[in-house]
């Protein structure tokens, strides 16, 4: 069965994600000691029993979760439940693309913590904390969006950031002009408006800082082949270790093209979603975008052990 891994992004996080891999594996250890080295700071004790609002901080919580995936993988890779032959393909959605990296041997895990730090700081500094933000929008066509965006532009710039699957569109922009969507969804024909747990408005021309600072800041860094093709965020088609550099630059302003990218897996040849990471948000708009495809999630001890009956 041709599997694909699907790592996920900001907004996952969780007070408590990791904890027990931390707790059963040495290979999930060394991940997070790893991240606090780097870090500089103790992020696990944030991660395992610290603060939501803190977590949800973009520098803290774009290196925790991505850390967090990748000490689940670890733990996958050492208790021998996957290694390299058991999946085809990978994506990560945003953030998460950098999980998918480390997964596919094209980063190690040191280096894309320190691409993390660049990435996080300079999306965090692009905007002042509580003047951008984000929300998932239920229910509406991409159409219907665009429609409500020009209609309400006097309330801020707002442009849609994420066609994550069929009937979830997620909007970034100006604060007061998401608060207002969220606040109105229903007079303005929404099913259901949700503000997203994210401390700037990121895939929108207000994260142009940041991608010019990771421009200046990439070259510095090498990617090896892939090990498994990417699916990139940017053009939801297989992309290799050249063409990487420039895809990360643009994928901080431009939309995630989730949908596409799974649509393009099924068409070649996935049968099976493994989602590696905090929560299950990609599984679930896997299910959204196909009823016929076996989608998992794998972030607890439970979801780990429940993987041979799948």
């Amino acid at each position: 069965m041709k599997t694909a891994l699907i790592f996920p992004g900001q907004g996952s996080q969780n007070i408590g994600m990791g904890y027990d891999f931390y707790s059963n594996f040495k290979s999930s250890r060394d991940i997070y000691d790893q991240l606090d080295k780097i870090m500089g700071k103790s992020l696990a004790n944030l991660i395992f029993k610290g603060e939501e609002n803190e977590l949800a901080m973009t520098e803290n919580s774009q290196p925790s979760i991505m850390a967090t995936s990748i000490a689940i993988f670890a733990a996958l890779k050492e208790s021998g439940k996957i290694d390299e032959h058991s999946f085809h393909c990978v994506a990560g959605h945003s953030l998460g693309e950098y999980s998918a990296l480390v997964a596919n041997n094209s980063l190690n895990f040191i280096d894309s913590l320190e691409l993390l730090k660049i990435r996080s700081k300079a999306m965090q500094e692009s905007m002042p904390v509580g003047t951008g933000g984000m929300a998932a929008i239920i229910g509406a066509t991409e159409e219907k969006i665009t429609a409500i965006i020009s209609d309400i532009r006097r309330e801020g710039k707002i442009s849609i950031a994420n066609d994550n699957g069929v009937g979830q569109i997620v909007i970034s922009g100006e604060i007061k002009a998401i608060d207002y969507i969220v606040a109105n969804s229903k007079e303005l024909g929404l099913k259901k408006a949700i503000k997203l747990s994210v401390s700037a408005p990121f895939h929108s021309e207000f994260m142009m800082k940041a991608s010019t600072k990771m421009q200046k800041e990439i070259d510095k860094f090498s990617f090896k082949a892939f090990s498994a093709p990417l699916y990139s965020n940017v053009t939801s088609l297989p992309c290799d270790e050249i063409e990487i550099k420039q895809i990360l630059v643009e994928q901080i302003v431009k939309k995630v093209r989730w949908r596409e990218i799974i649509l393009n897996m099924i068409n070649d040849g996935v049968e099976r979603f493994i989602e590696i990471g905090p929560g299950h948000v990609l599984t679930n708009l896997v299910k959204r975008i196909s009823k016929e495809i076996t989608s998992i999630s794998i972030s607890n001890i439970d979801d780990f052990e429940n993987l041979d009956k799948v």
